[in-house]
């Protein structure tokens, strides 16, 4: 892949359109070559010895010269043992990338014809557990306002049954870059008011920052851990979505992505992961390639631990910040 400067090129890394897509990766072998690219940038590396050098088995794997090692491009991924053809993955991957809002998995399941919902839902959320990144970087720096508070996400019904019995409490950064939003971090937090919030600053903005906030007086810790903090009450204020209004507009934004795309189609365990696509989605909202995106997300699920089915149910945790 030619890359210049660290960024991939549209028609060299990654397809413009939809039917670059269907051109490029017609069959398995196309799409195995492409995530070797992604999983190995630098060249092969055996798993087991560290060597270079390497052959390409009929049956698609890589196998070591040095010590016969064999290797799949897709194992210990998001892919791993997937019996489905890589073509319709790739497929999934760009409907999912494709447009701004994201896809349901009711949607996803019409479009790519799967016989049941269950796969369509199983898929969506293995690609949630590759959208964020462990190692990505942190909110602020130099001339960067963050505000930080926290927001409830009202619990419904639907169907006479009780999705979330409660309001559920989120933790918001949002970066504010003049009048511009920047980059956003969203997390569960079990209680609202608590220590969890200090945690959460620590770990998605970067010290030295100038972090603005309704000036709770739990959030004065904020100066001991590094940050300027510029408290605002919130109580004084005429309109309080005026204290904080870059952190209130991602709020509403968010609540009207999860009733119009997913129409509270959302269990409270699985939350978490839908707050990782949204927030995938908002900070890439002004790219002006799709294919971009699609080249992100299948670069990270190559490089995300799988995900059985019966760890989706349970709706594991995501330790991610």
């Amino acid at each position: 892949m030619a890359v210049e400067d660290g960024r991939p090129e549209a028609g060299v890394d990654y397809p413009r359109t939809y039917a670059d897509l269907l051109e490029w990766f017609a069959d398995d072998a196309a799409c195995l070559e492409y995530l070797g690219r992604l999983r190995w940038p630098e060249g092969f590396r055996c798993p087991a010895c560290g060597a270079g050098e390497y052959w390409r088995t009929g049956t698609g794997l890589w196998m070591c010269v040095a010590c016969g090692r064999r290797t799949s491009v897709t194992a210990g991924t998001v892919l791993h043992r997937t019996r489905t053809p890589l073509t319709t993955w790739f497929a999934a991957v760009w409907f999912v990338t494709s447009t701004k809002t994201g896809v349901s998995a009711q949607g996803l399941q019409r479009v790519l014809g799967f016989g049941s919902y269950e796969t369509a839902w199983a898929w969506l959320h293995k690609l949630r557990r590759a959208m964020v990144r462990p190692d990505r970087d942190l909110l602020g720096g130099p001339g960067v306002l963050v505000e930080l508070d926290e927001t409830f996400l009202d619990g419904v019904t639907r169907g006479g049954v009780d999705l979330w019995k409660a309001k559920v409490p989120v933790m918001l950064a949002v970066e504010k870059r003049g009048r511009k939003l920047g980059r956003i971090r969203a997390r569960v937090t079990a209680r609202p008011g608590s220590l969890a919030i200090l945690d959460f600053a620590a770990e998605v903005i970067a010290p030295g920052t100038t972090v603005r906030t309704d000036g709770a007086p739990l959030l004065r810790r904020l100066a001991d851990l590094g940050y300027a903090h510029q408290p605002t009450v919130a109580i004084r204020a005429t309109d309080p979505a005026t204290v904080l209004p870059g952190l209130h507009t991602v709020a509403s934004l968010l609540k009207r992505w999860l009733i119009a795309t997913l129409h509270y189609g959302i269990a409270a365990e699985h939350l978490p992961y839908y707050l990782d696509e949204f927030t995938f989605r908002f900070n890439r909202r002004d790219s002006r390639s799709r294919g971009l995106l699609f080249y992100r997300l299948l670069q990270q699920a190559i490089a995300t631990d799988p995900h059985p089915l019966d760890t989706l149910i349970g709706g594991t945790q995501n330790t991610n910040p």
